[in-house]
């Protein structure tokens, strides 16, 4: 039954990724799923991690990012083509995920976790934890960066992250009392735009998800030990654009 529901699941990520610029209601996508509406919502929801209309929005997000890498369509023009009828709701979604503007992800590609940290520092008096463990990739030389998130998708900023030159150990400081998910990613260098495509079948681009983890301050480090995958269609799309982990011989960084 759960290879069924895989297969409705994927003929749902299927659809989305050929119609992202339609207007694709939850109703379409339990047809094509063959589940009443109600039953669609929750098993996708089971196998993704996230809501159907979420992981929709990830998959024209990503999207926009492939053509603002790869062409010179204008933003207006691309926010169209995902399906977004406001550029400006475009452009603040754009902004949430991905880490900057259309614009500047045009010119730079991607956030530095330099920038990234900018505006993360806690109110004075803030309990935080610390997060420690093994990640262990079949990428075994390459960069990979792992930090944690409120939900099930590398979007947006994570509360506390690391960049690793290869896999290895690995320790989260800072981290404020809440739920969160662990996720890694790790990319083959000169195999950047895996990132902005969706999962092939080679092993260009390797992630893992964990959690959610339950922190709380005074109870001692949480230990967390992961293992990447060559990433599949079921998982939600990459969004957040980290440009340090595409530079070869990215050295070790903490936040």
């Amino acid at each position: 039954m759960d290879d069924v529901i895989e297969q409705a699941v994927l003929r749902v990520i299927d659809s989305m990724h050929e119609n992202f610029g339609e207007q694709i209601t939850i109703d379409d996508m339990a047809r094509t799923a063959m589940f009443s509406k109600f039953h669609f919502s929750r098993v996708f929801q089971r196998v993704t991690g996230l809501s159907p209309g979420r992981f929709l929005s990830a998959v024209r997000l990503r999207e926009a990012k492939r053509l603002l890498a790869s062409t010179s369509m204008n933003i207006t023009n691309i926010s169209h083509q995902v399906g977004y009828s406001s550029v400006g709701t475009f452009s603040s979604r754009f902004t949430y995920s991905v880490g900057l503007p259309p614009s500047k992800y045009r010119r730079h590609m991607g956030i530095t976790t330099q920038a990234l940290a900018a505006g993360r520092e806690r109110p004075p008096g803030t309990a935080t934890a610390v997060m420690h463990g093994e990640i262990v990739s079949p990428l075994a030389d390459e960069p990979v960066f792992a930090g944690l998130f409120p939900d099930r998708i590398l979007e947006g900023r994570p509360v506390s992250y690391t960049l690793l030159d290869r896999p290895g150990s690995y320790v989260l400081e800072d981290v404020p009392e809440g739920r969160w998910h662990l996720i890694a990613q790790s990319v083959v260098r000169g195999r950047e735009s895996a990132i902005n495509y969706p999962p092939g079948d080679d092993q260009a681009l390797c992630i893992a998800r964990h959690g959610p983890i339950t922190v709380v301050a005074g109870d001692g480090p949480r230990r967390a030990d992961i293992r990447l995958e060559p990433m599949r269609p079921l998982d939600p799309p990459v969004l957040l654009a980290l440009r340090d982990l595409l530079s070869a011989g990215a050295g070790e960084t903490t936040r």
